[in-house]
């Protein structure tokens, strides 16, 4: 057996469609890519992924890339679980850890779907892609494509962090800077895929990124021996990793991997200047409207309407969980706070997360003893624009006051 995939599935309205051809989406909104999975469950036990080289493709019978196939690959990692008992201490938590995507080959969890995408256009015989990004989504395509030898445009906003405009250019994307939101660029995507024939890689505008993300929960499983923890905070723009995640989490439920029926409580954390899927889940409703003015140094953020908007909130609602929005003013001081406690690199994104995660804590919603994770979906070094420092120098030809350095 080539795939264990069987068809992929509206996820409005289950309409079905064929395995093994391209598809976008249906009435403008994703699809599920579905398995076979008590044919999955008679091939592999969680022993057979342990066993294989530490990869997100060690999960390949619940990935759509045909087995045969080889992967587009960068070398992706399994990112690690690190216990974080000073920040924990600092906000009241015995058990939190921080999944550290950093360390992926883009220096963000983009490297999961990119990967995935990318190996499914080119198995499928797609030859130019394109993409509107808030940053860390373009230079992750643009690597995996030219690891693929394909052709890449990239449409982000002008003002998108300097560190991702360079990574496009230099893997040698079309890179376009755009006077608007992600939304502006993903307009200019859509209307020039008939005229040049590029295949829109949008988050969830194709199905296959998202299996790359869902590998983050499969990790995340597999690193708790299968027991997963009580809550997950997540920060969600377009969402796709989120979403993925707690297709994972449904798909070992099903597979009878999990030691528990539990699910975690999923979190979907916003920034208060970009927060469509908080203020939709407050009113109670499945669709979000879009976010009008949004704005965030958060960048991976500021998507002000999201083609996944009722999937993140039928997820976040069947976990039990919420959505909750962080101060803007306060995602500096998170990063430093979370990087100067822990040393983990913390993106502006994350920082949010935490942000959020102090604010349930004090309304009684997170207690000290549950186990909670947060996911550092990005590299603080990515986002220079960021941080102002006003750092004291030395003058060399001074005598130095070492008494005073420590003051």
């Amino acid at each position: 057996m080539n795939s264990y995939v069987t068809h992929l599935e509206s996820a409005l309205d289950g309409t079905q469609f064929p395995a093994g051809q391209v598809h976008t989406v249906h009435q403008g909104r994703p699809l599920w890519v579905r398995y076979n999975l008590p044919a999955v469950r008679r091939a592999v036990t969680p022993d057979t992924f342990t066993s294989r080289p530490p990869s997100l493709w060690r999960y390949r019978e619940l990935l759509p890339l045909p087995l045969d196939v080889e992967p587009v690959t960068l070398g992706e990692g399994m990112t690690p679980l690190l216990p974080c008992p000073r920040l924990g201490q600092a906000l009241g938590l015995r058990r939190l850890f921080i999944k550290d995507e950093s360390q992926l080959p883009s220096g963000s969890f983009k490297s999961r779907g990119m990967t995935m995408a990318v190996s499914m256009a080119k198995h499928l015989g797609l030859r130019r892609l394109a993409i509107p990004t808030a940053g860390n989504a373009g230079g992750a395509l643009a690597a995996y494509g030219a690891r693929a030898g394909m052709e890449v445009y990239v449409f982000m906003p002008q003002d998108t962090p300097i560190i991702n405009q360079i990574e496009a250019h230099l893997a040698g994307a079309r890179v376009f800077l755009v006077n608007g939101l992600i939304t502006d660029c993903g307009r200019i995507v859509r209307e020039g895929t008939a005229k040049l024939g590029w295949f829109d890689v949008s988050t969830l505008k194709e199905p296959y990124r998202l299996e790359g993300k869902k590998t983050m929960g499969l990790e995340l499983a597999e690193q708790t021996e299968y027991r997963l923890p009580d809550v997950i905070l997540y920060p969600t723009g377009g969402g796709t990793g989120l979403i993925g995640m707690w297709k994972a989490f449904t798909e070992l439920r099903e597979l009878g991997w999990l030691r528990s029926e539990r699910l975690p409580r999923l979190v979907s954390c916003q920034s208060e200047g970009c927060a469509p899927i908080v203020r939709a889940f407050e009113k109670g409703e499945r669709f979000a409207e879009t976010f009008a003015n949004a704005h965030t140094i958060a960048s991976g953020l500021r998507v002000p309407a999201a083609v996944g908007d009722f999937m993140m909130l039928d997820a976040i609602r069947a976990s039990g969980g919420c959505a909750s929005a962080g101060r803007e003013g306060r995602i500096v001081e998170w990063m430093r706070r979370g990087m100067s406690l822990e040393g983990i690199s913390i993106c502006p994104e994350t920082a949010v997360c935490f942000d959020c995660l102090e604010q349930l804590i004090t309304a009684g919603k997170i207690d000290a003893d549950e186990e909670v994770v947060v996911f550092n979906t990005g590299a603080a070094q990515k986002y220079p624009e960021v941080i102002s420092l006003n750092l004291p120098r030395i003058d060399k030809e001074h005598p130095v006051d070492y008494e005073a350095l420590v003051l």
